[in-house]
């Protein structure tokens, strides 16, 4: 009698994303060429990539500023979204009857990725930066000139 008193009561969270999928995971930035620094808008903070943040909250909203000396700082923004998985432990949790893992579910992040993950990003060289105004006014067509009236006689 104990043991299907047990059973019924862990059944709802069979599906639970909280304990399938967690409330956290890892976050990796890449750059081409490797070797920039990173930081974020929630306080991680990586001296050289490729690196991986290994916990960081499925539902975090937080900006990347990428730097590295001879290239343009970046900075991007990193959300989040529902996933196949999270969706599926969620619908999971309603059907096996488990309400309580589904609004656990739901308020602590376990169905959501953050997105994008992982941040890929190719640096713009500051030369290249910089060139791109010149070469641009340089095609640019000349402004026509001025017409002057003839003088009265």
């Amino acid at each position: 009698m104990k043991k299907l008193l047990v059973v019924a009561l862990l059944a709802p969270l069979a599906a639970c994303a909280t304990i399938t999928r967690g409330t956290t995971q890892a976050f990796t930035v890449e750059t081409e060429p490797n070797g920039a620094t990173v930081s974020t808008s929630n306080g991680l903070n990586c001296p050289s990539t490729p690196c991986t943040f290994a916990r960081v909250p499925r539902e975090s909203e937080f900006t990347v500023t990428i730097s590295k000396p001879g290239y343009r700082t970046t900075t991007h923004t990193v959300t989040h979204e529902t996933a196949g998985g999270g969706g599926a432990a969620m619908a999971g949790n309603v059907l096996v009857g488990g309400l309580i893992g589904a609004a656990i579910d739901g308020n602590n992040g376990a169905t959501q990725n953050l997105v994008p993950n992982p941040l890929h990003v190719v640096m713009e060289a500051e030369a290249a930066a910089a060139a791109a105004p010149v070469e641009a006014a340089a095609a640019a067509p000349a402004p026509a000139p001025e017409i002057q009236p003839a003088p009265a006689n």
